[in-house]
């Protein structure tokens, strides 16, 4: 009998059924969101609209509290008052509290605090982060479900929230799905989102958190197709007291132009094509875009000097330069009609000379080509002389200018003196 006892193989232990449904019971309640709110709304009941206590029993409850995987229970709580169904409604038969932001005042003050409860809660649980995130680009998309009055309590904060860094400007692509922008509820929101944010900071830092997203160029899609025109985004927040932002859209239209039209410009060069196509293009395009001569006559000149690989003797690239320059003179010519545009012409040559060292002593001769050319012309040349000149290199040049203006100015007063004459 020993003997067959001690050939039995140990035998594994088992976990019973019961235990195994109990365990899973537990299981279920333990990770229930419903069991959940009804914990933070409890908690939120008891600290009432004191917005310093809510931060502190948030603070406490993430010890004892799941909030890695109720982050969106938790958020939707503060945000609405409880957990919202597809589409943004609180379900009739859901626990709800007042302590929200959607039951808040509706004032920049208000929401402002409401950030700090915020700010606070993601701080101490760095990993609530991508939730909240994810938070705010669902509750973007819901806008059609809310009230006028919670859209823009949520417009408020979420500019507070970008303002101070806590969100992403990336959450703004939620913006423009297609049925909140055909419905103006997008332009409408981004009206109280902007002014809340630049409020807290100011445009400048505003362009500088869309650009790093890539959505500086973008905002005009917050309008149906038919209405994405700089005249309509100006009108529309200019009028909801938006000016600057207006002012910052018109602004990077118009780079987005010249950077288009100079990358055109080098293609046409470069192909060769007539200087008569060449110039009815760029006026077609100053006419569209409202770009200014003395932009083109800038645009021109760097398009014309950036198709040449340039000699790297300084006895040889001015000889090369006068030779192309002179090729050229013709398209200059006809965007230089302006003693403007002239001017700006001798600041970009002037700035060109001084960046390129080559160029150095090449600056005198390129101003006598395109004064003979008729591309610049006496008065123009005189004033950037006389004061209108850059500080890069003011020594060089205007050493290098002294015997033709001083020729210029005996020419004028020749002309004025044969002008009295014939009086």
């Amino acid at each position: 009998r020993v003997s067959f006892m001690n050939n039995q193989k140990p035998q594994k232990p088992t976990l019973s059924g019961q235990r195994f449904k109990t365990r899973k019971r537990d299981e279920k309640e333990r990770f229930d969101p419903t069991q959940f709110q009804d914990c933070i709304i409890q908690g939120l009941t008891e600290t009432g609209t004191d917005l310093e206590a809510v931060a502190k029993f948030l603070d406490a409850s993430g010890a004892k509290l799941d909030y890695r995987r109720y982050a969106e229970t938790l958020f939707d709580i503060l945000v609405a008052g409880g957990m919202l169904a597809p589409g943004g409604t609180l379900a009739d038969d859901m626990t709800r509290t007042n302590v929200c932001v959607f039951a808040a005042q509706e004032d920049l003050e208000t929401m402002q605090a409401f950030a700090q409860v915020f700010n606070k809660l993601i701080r101490r649980y760095k990993y609530l982060e991508k939730g909240f995130e994810d938070e705010v680009k669902k509750l973007l998309l819901f806008l059609k479900g809310f009230s006028e009055s919670e859209r823009n309590k949520l417009a408020m904060l979420t500019g507070i929230l970008l303002a101070n860094g806590t969100l992403n400007a990336s959450i703004l692509n939620s913006l423009y799905n297609e049925n909140l922008v055909k419905e103006g509820v997008s332009a409408a929101f981004a009206v109280k989102l902007f002014k809340s944010w630049i409020n807290e900071k100011d445009i400048n830092a505003v362009a500088v958190s869309l650009r790093k997203v890539n959505m500086d160029n973008r905002l005009m899609e917050l309008f149906p197709a038919n209405k994405q025109s700089v005249e309509h985004f100006s009108k529309y927040f200019t009028e909801a007291g938006l000016k600057e932002l207006s002012e910052y859209v018109r602004n990077q239209q118009s780079i987005g132009a010249r950077k288009e039209l100079q990358k055109e410009l080098q293609e046409q060069m470069s192909r060769g094509d007539p200087f008569k196509d060449i110039i009815l293009y760029v006026k077609e395009e100053m006419k569209k875009n409202n770009i200014s001569e003395q932009t083109v006559v800038a645009i021109i000149w760097s398009s014309v000097m950036s198709t040449v690989e340039w000699n790297k003797k300084e006895e040889l690239v001015a000889e090369q330069a006068i030779k192309h320059l002179k090729q050229y003179s013709p398209l200059l010519a006809a965007f230089t009609t302006q003693g403007q545009s002239e001017l700006t012409l001798l600041l970009k040559i002037q700035e060109y000379c001084y960046d390129n060292i080559h160029f150095m002593k090449a600056f005198q001769k390129i101003v006598v080509l395109f004064y003979k050319a008729e591309v610049l012309s006496e008065e123009p040349i005189l004033k950037w002389y006389k004061d209108a000149h850059l500080a890069k290199g003011k020594s060089i040049f205007l050493e290098q200018m002294k015997k033709f203006v001083e020729w210029l100015k005996n020419a004028e007063e020749g002309k004025l003196s044969c002008q009295l004459q014939v009086e």
